[in-house]
């Protein structure tokens, strides 16, 4: 229901349909892995896209717009690529490079059209969150630098050093209370280095209607309807995901932290 399991095959993989056994309202989460030379033409129906590059050399042409040829060695090597497809688009994705392709199509319910664009590297914020062990990094892709440019999509990236809490506080995100807690769906992409780790990914709600925890692994997705979610990175291993996010209100992110652990913000943030 919450736990996806990785798929290799070639061409685009439904990872996250718009379908799901977790009921997920507002988004969706493709992965699109091409071999040298192809491509890929897609369209969307009621849904805007962000097309992030994980992996590979790509082109991508959008509504008569024609982006890159982009490059990413890995998610751990730089900073992210990526490329928004208005609502109702049509786009093509080609492999420019030698390697295998492997971009995320990240997707989410929009009514508003917007003009397509592409974000580089440079336009990537990244900050360094929490300390000890539940300092993580996070890179923000569509996030409030996107404001007015998209509908409801939030797509960013968080790194994980070994043995490292994320989602820390545990924190929730899904009753709308103005100024105190947003109301958005999540889905997390992991990706692990070296490629045969692991992480652990929890999931539970204050009544315990919900509670349960993960072994998740490279290329394995998670979909978060509800609930407070920490994850945690194995020792040895850095864990990274790619989330992403939307709701029905609106694109301020506020997490709500469970009551019970809040006191670890209070007495260590930094």
């Amino acid at each position: 229901m919450y736990l996806v399991k990785g798929n290799r095959d070639f061409g685009y993989v439904d990872l996250v349909p718009a379908a799901n056994g977790a009921g997920l309202k507002w988004i969706s989460l493709g992965l699109l892995r091409l071999q040298p030379g192809a491509s890929y033409r897609g369209k969307l129906d009621g849904h805007e896209a962000v097309l992030v590059l994980l992996r590979g050399t790509c082109k991508v042409q959008v509504a008569g717009h024609e982006f890159g040829p982009y490059a990413r060695q890995n998610v751990f090597a730089e900073r992210a690529t990526a490329v928004y497809v208005p609502v109702d688009g049509d786009y093509i994705v080609t492999n420019a490079g030698e390697g295998t392709l492997e971009v995320a199509v990240c997707q989410a319910v929009a009514e508003e059209s917007h003009e397509p664009f592409a974000v580089l590297p440079e336009h990537v914020e990244t900050k360094s969150v929490g300390e000890a062990n539940f300092r993580r990094d996070v890179h923000d892709i569509v996030v409030k630098q996107a404001e007015g440019k998209v509908h409801r999509i939030i797509v960013g990236e968080t790194f994980n050093p070994p043995g490292n809490w994320s989602s820390y506080p545990p924190h929730k995100h899904d009753e709308y209370i103005p100024g105190v807690e947003a109301c958005m769906e999540e889905i997390y992409y992991y990706q692990c280095d070296p490629e045969n780790g692991f992480g652990m990914q929890s999931i539970y709600t204050s009544d315990k209607a919900v509670d349960e925890t993960f072994r998740v692994q490279h290329g394995d997705a998670f979909l978060i309807p509800r609930g407070y979610h920490p994850v945690c990175a194995a020792g040895g291993y850095q864990l990274y995901y790619l989330w992403l996010m939307a709701g029905p209100i609106d694109r301020t992110m506020i997490p709500h932290d469970d009551p019970n652990h809040a006191w670890v913000r209070e007495r260590h943030w930094s």
